[in-house]
């Protein structure tokens, strides 16, 4: 039975809300908060790196839970925490309660982003989730788009701990009703159709399992792949003026990055959904590379070439790092499966804005190649596996 469109709808834009108001919070409130509280800017961002720790550390827990209880008293759960979070954030008066906060919203984040929300899925729906999980992914890419300047505006009429606060409400008053919304899972996962085409459940019971190295094979190229957007996320501004560029003209084609994001994800959603996900990963993965050789080789001009094609990758592979891990091991046990193999991913985020920032500050525009590098030993990784050990 497919996701009802509702279903994607609530669950997508709760993960919009929870997005905005974490990942996406420290851009626009990093200096105001360091300013009032008599702290370097560095120490903030520290905070920040150590809820992404925490929240790795919680992922396969509460991915175990969601197999066993299903996604509506996790999810709802987590709304409460980002809430509360979020409030004890905009009351620190120094470093102590600073870094106690951000721990809490990092308790939220490891139960309550889309690892969560994609194992909320598959429990409901099985292999049938591909296409949700891609919905939500397409209503939460626009995250940044709705958060800072949501954020930007608070913070400018009120101040960042009235921000914080507001961020807070809205958790209780949207947040939480959503995920509450979210069907009740059946005691046991049930008996699911296949889907079209797919082999009878003879051939199914007869056919190998995943390899044991897929897992670590994901694990990889996910840590890998999420290494590299965080970094650009961070500092692809930064490394556009290394290359030559004005300071607005690198804004400008950063601002490429978010609409291609999304025109990638519904690339996946219509013409890339024919093929199987191990495939539309392998291009996503190539997409990176393309671009920092095309900016390599032809210098600043190709810079939005760049941009569309990273953007465009990232995009197709935040799906992938639902659909894959589906369609390799199946849907039983996906929750804690998926908080295990995300866990380097959110260890590889945590220190990616300081290892890249690092890196362009040694080799300028040269960084690029570590990127370029990292991205297509992905590739490799994805091409090392076959399709013919997964199951979709």
């Amino acid at each position: 039975m497919a996701a009802s469109t509702s279903l994607v709808l609530r669950l997508g834009t709760a993960q919009t809300l929870a997005w905005a108001s974490t990942y996406y919070l420290p851009a626009l409130l990093a200096k105001p908060m360091a300013a009032e509280l008599g702290l370097p800017v560095t120490q903030v961002w520290l905070a920040f790196s150590a809820a992404l720790l925490v929240s790795a550390g919680l992922g396969p827990i509460a991915g175990r839970a969601i197999d066993r209880f299903g996604g509506r008293p996790v999810l709802s759960l987590t709304s409460v925490l980002f809430a509360l979070g979020l409030a004890a954030l905009s009351q620190t008066q120094g470093p102590v309660s600073l870094a106690l906060a951000w721990g809490l919203i990092g308790v939220a984040m490891g139960c309550g982003l889309y690892e969560a929300a994609f194992a909320a899925l598959v429990r409901l729906h099985g292999h049938a989730a591909r296409n949700a999980i891609t919905g939500i992914t397409l209503l939460a890419g626009f995250a940044s788009t709705v958060g800072w300047p949501l954020t930007g505006w608070m913070d400018a009429e009120f101040g960042w701990r009235w921000a914080c606060l507001g961020w807070a409400a809205l958790h209780l008053l949207l947040g939480l009703p959503l995920n509450a919304s979210v069907p009740s899972a059946p005691p046991h996962p049930a008996p699911e159709p296949l889907p079209a085409g797919a082999p009878s459940p003879a051939a199914v019971a007869d056919e190998p399992p995943a390899p044991r190295h897929a897992a670590w094979v994901l694990a990889y190229v996910f840590a890998a792949t999420w290494f590299v957007s965080t970094g650009m996320a961070a500092h692809l501004p930064q490394l556009l003026v290394a290359s030559g560029l004005t300071l607005a003209g690198a804004v400008a084609i950063g601002a490429l990055v978010g609409p291609a994001q999304v025109a990638g994800r519904l690339l996946e959603f219509g013409w890339l959904r024919r093929l199987h996900p191990l495939l539309s990963a392998r291009c996503a993965a190539a997409a990176h590379p393309m671009g920092a050789v095309a900016w390599l080789v032809l210098g600043p001009i190709a810079a939005p070439v760049f941009a569309v094609l990273h953007g465009a990758g990232n995009g197709i592979l935040t799906i992938a790092k639902g659909t894959l891990p589906l369609v390799f091991f199946g849907p039983q046990g996906y929750g804690q499966r998926q908080g295990w193999i995300m866990a380097p991913s959110r260890v590889a985020q945590a220190f990616a804005p300081l290892v890249f920032g690092a890196l362009i500050e040694h080799f300028g525009a040269g960084a690029l190649g570590f990127s370029a590098a990292l991205s297509a030993s992905a590739l490799a990784a994805l091409l090392w596996l076959r399709t013919g050990s997964a199951r979709g």
